[in-house]
């Protein structure tokens, strides 16, 4: 049997609320990025000890824990778990010298956190639902996406 892939190419247009969360929570992954960043610099500048992703892990339940960051249990526990994953495989890049030393994010940066939004389990409205190749053919697409 012969599998085919389908792609689709979306444009989502959220709502004012909609909009809200998604800010909120683009900003709440990059804080967790730039304070594990910080952290992991000063951790190795103190000790010359390297960092896993569970002792980063442990870092953002400690940072969600306090009093200054405890807005960040008001958004996905996901997305900011998976900046952590991100951040762990960007120096993982770097030792291994395939890329440079990872950078502080930026509010003006580009936001790319589909990966993020699609984990953290928010629906796209009109998307359709996982089924098997042989169906999906047979499936109209959705209104305002188009196959890749």
């Amino acid at each position: 049997m012969v599998s085919v892939r389908t792609a689709y190419k979306c444009r989502a247009y959220p709502d004012q609320v909609q909009a809200s969360v998604l800010n909120r929570t683009f900003g709440c992954v990059r804080v967790v990025w730039n304070q594990t960043l910080a952290w992991r610099h000063q951790r190795y500048q103190a000790d010359k000890t390297g960092t896993t992703f569970a002792q980063a892990n442990a870092y953002l339940t400690a940072m969600k824990a306090t009093e200054e960051l405890a807005w960040l249990n008001e958004v996905s526990s996901v997305p900011l778990q998976q900046a952590i994953r991100h951040q762990q495989v960007a120096y993982t890049a770097f030792f291994a010298k395939r890329a440079r030393y990872p950078r502080f994010k930026s509010r003006q940066g580009h936001v790319n956190a589909a990966k993020n939004i699609l984990a953290a389990g928010l629906a796209v409205a009109g998307a359709p639902p996982a089924m098997p190749a042989e169906l999906m053919s047979a499936t109209p697409d959705p209104p305002g996406c188009n196959r890749l």
